[in-house]
């Protein structure tokens, strides 16, 4: 299968500066960018981003564009919000991480979330009547957030007018990919 052409499109990934899950962010960044997408990271601080493999063993750092505080959803296409149980759980206190989740799906713009990455959603109050997936242990947040739990290794659901698109782990990435792809193409 021939890889998309995402010139023109422009994702931002939003992650904290310690903990997020190496995988989840350094392959979707990279697949994105070698398909011509534009693709900013916001994290707390510009500067560098300690990631991890299995929540535990050092990773290949990474830098951040931008800082949470100094960007806006204006102009993106796709938010995407990778995993890392450290990552997910401190983002989800960010102020600027959830007000651009909100303003992603207010305006009707896909999100992307693995892993633990949808306790960002969950954060945003923006679940209602959605069909998700995420690592297993999320499954009770998502249900008390109003939204419906499924273990599938990705998950496409446009209810509410805006597409949200899910995964449960890096195992899962490749489906992950081709789903972002699909909604960065349609």
């Amino acid at each position: 299968m021939p890889a998309p052409d995402l010139n023109g499109r422009r994702v931002l990934a939003v992650c904290t500066n310690y903990g997020v899950e190496q995988d989840e962010l350094a392959q979707p960044v990279d697949h994105l960018r070698a398909a011509g997408a534009s693709v900013d990271i916001a994290a707390p601080e510009a500067d560098r981003i300690d990631t991890l493999v299995g929540d535990r063993d050092p990773g290949s750092p990474l830098h951040a564009t931008h800082r949470l505080g100094e960007v806006s959803a204006d102009g993106y296409d796709l938010l995407l919000v990778p995993g890392g149980t450290i990552n997910a759980d401190s983002l989800r206190l960010e102020d600027g991480a959830v007000a651009l989740l909100r303003a992603f799906s207010a305006s009707g713009r896909g999100v992307a979330a693995i892993c633990h990455g949808p306790w960002l959603a969950v954060e945003a109050g923006v679940l209602e009547g959605k069909t998700l997936t995420s690592y297993p242990s999320v499954a009770t947040d998502i249900r008390n957030a109003g939204g419906t739990w499924v273990d599938q290794e990705v998950k496409v659901c446009g209810a509410n007018g805006w597409t949200l698109i899910t995964s449960r782990t890096p195992e899962d990435l490749k489906a992950f990919l081709g789903a972002v792809d699909d909604a960065l193409t349609a």
